[in-house]
């Protein structure tokens, strides 16, 4: 039931993001969109990155690093200006390592 919804929402979000005919006129003009997205949509996905990384190494439960990893993907900016709000990143982060004899 929930995989068939989840589908449906998928299938319906790459419908509304299909080109209309006036989208169609920008795109043959690639000047006129500028660099800047993507060199912005670049640090965003670092920064993406980086805050996977520090979640899947944390010592926080699985139900918590999947939580955080699913709001990270879906709302990359909101997700990861959540992150670094909301999480309590150092009581999760703060391992003291073993020395070794």
């Amino acid at each position: 039931m929930a995989s068939t919804i989840l589908l449906q929402l998928c299938l319906a979000a790459l419908a509304l993001a299909a080109p209309t005919t006036s989208d169609i006129h920008t795109l043959s003009n690639p000047g006129a969109q500028g660099a800047g997205g993507g060199i912005v949509g670049f640090i965003v996905l670092v920064l993406d990155i980086i805050i996977w990384i520090e979640v899947l190494k944390s010592s926080r439960p699985p139900s918590h690093k999947i939580l955080w990893c699913v709001l990270v993907f879906l709302f990359p900016i909101v997700g990861a200006v959540a992150y670094w709000l909301l999480s309590d990143r150092k009581k999760w982060n703060d391992q003291a390592y073993e020395v070794l004899p």
